[in-house]
């Protein structure tokens, strides 16, 4: 893949990744493969360490368009614009062997079936929302843009740039982008990253167990992905995505990460409503002061437990009248009596209490659900997959706390 001034890129690795203790099966004699290998040393792309490997689990008028469009395109749009007009090119486009290995379909909530996404997380479900709205919007306001394509086109560009065509390449941009510092250019608009694609380092899959450093470097005109840890002979080479939940990896990336160490629960506000003393004068004041020092957002169970930012909103609603002009020690970490400490521990437990019931009763109607849409299966087994790991979370946090509270007794 070609940038800046049309100097080749290319993949350099400095050191191996940690890897998983399968062995992967070797797929560099399929043809696709083959074909991207060729491709890639037409490109002067040098680095044969790398394998692709299946382990388990696992135009010129074109440039010159989107050079002339006012306002500015987006890197984005650009990016998504050049893929369905190679895709729909086939055999004669120059990116075919690239665009050959690429999935034909994804796994973000975006593209699963909306009564799949009614089975999702409340907190996920609502950002799936939101993001399917913004994504036809901006289909939605990129068909002008679209139609000025059509002299390029023997075909009428609606039934080539249609919103599932869209749909694939907003995926495909979303989920194996690179991102780096844009260096200014008119065509596009301003934008705090720039999203590229880098033909082969995509086939690099994420383990939140590894740390690397990735990034394009300016000296060298390469993107280089640096690691401090080792992989031995015929193992998955992997690469972090970031220290990210299985709520936002699903959401983003369209999988879930099993033991995820990132993993955790989230616990909305009208849960924490849910369980809160309706005779307390205070509690609107107390709502309020949550609110003003960010305290009622990333409420969690983890696999340590209830996170310290949902122990301390809780003993800060839980504070007797007497004790409320304290409040402000809560929010610092301080203790203000034992009675407060262990209501708060009391009430942090029949929330968890609560979400394993929620989350046993989905797992039951994802299962019914298995056995009636079997059209369905694959996206209902990543939603099942999705909650037996948030089962797993409470139930280790449900323990974490029993312990806590023994203290008490």
């Amino acid at each position: 893949m070609k940038k800046g001034r049309g100097r080749t890129s290319r993949i350099r690795r400095r050191k191996l990744f940690r890897s998983s203790e399968s062995r992967g099966v070797n797929e560099s004699y399929k043809p696709e493969f083959i074909e991207l290998k060729k491709w890639l040393k037409e490109r002067k792309f040098e680095d044969m360490n790398l394998t692709p490997a299946r382990f388990p689990g696992t135009g010129r008028g074109l440039m010159s368009k989107i050079s002339l469009w006012q306002p500015p395109l987006s890197p984005l749009l650009a990016l998504c614009t050049f893929l369905v007009a190679e895709k729909h090119a086939g055999d004669r486009s120059v990116w075919k062997p690239y665009l050959e290995v690429l999935p034909k379909a994804y796994t973000c909530p975006v593209c699963l079936e909306p009564e799949v996404v009614d089975l999702l997380p409340k907190p996920l479900k609502a950002k799936a929302r939101e993001q399917r709205t913004r994504l036809q919007e901006f289909f939605t306001s990129s068909r002008d843009f679209f139609s000025s394509l059509q002299p390029l086109f023997s075909e009428a560009v609606e039934s080539i740039f249609s919103y599932s065509a869209f749909l694939w390449a907003w995926c495909t941009v979303n989920t194996r982008a690179v991102y780096m510092k844009p260096r200014r250019r008119r065509c596009f608009s301003a934008e705090p990253d720039t999203y590229a694609l880098a033909p082969y380092l995509d086939l690099l899959n994420h383990s939140p167990d590894v740390q690397v450093k990735a990034a394009f470097n300016e000296e060298t005109r390469c993107y280089e992905i640096r690691t401090v840890s080792s992989c031995r002979k015929h193992e998955e080479v992997f690469i972090c995505y970031g220290p990210h939940d299985n709520q936002r990896l699903l959401l983003e990336y369209g999988f879930v990460s099993i033991h995820n160490p990132h993993a955790c629960v989230y616990v909305s506000k009208d849960i924490l409503v849910k369980y809160l003393p309706s005779t307390d004068k205070q509690m609107k004041k107390k709502i309020s002061i949550l609110k003003d020092h960010d305290f009622i957002e990333n409420l969690t169970f983890g696999w340590d437990g209830p996170s310290w930012r949902l122990l301390t909103a809780l003993k800060l609603l839980y504070l007797e009248a007497e004790e409320f002009t304290c409040w402000k020690k809560v929010l610092l970490g301080e203790i203000i009596s034992d009675t407060n400490e262990k209501t708060s521990l009391d009430v942090a437990q029949k929330i968890c209490r609560y979400f394993i019931e929620e989350t046993n009763a989905m797992l039951q109607k994802v299962s019914r659900m298995k056995a009636e849409e079997i059209a369905l299966i694959n996206q209902l087994t990543l939603v099942e997959t999705l909650w037996t790991e948030e089962l797993k979370i409470l139930q280790a946090s449900a323990g974490i706390l029993n312990n806590l509270q023994t203290a008490f007794t």
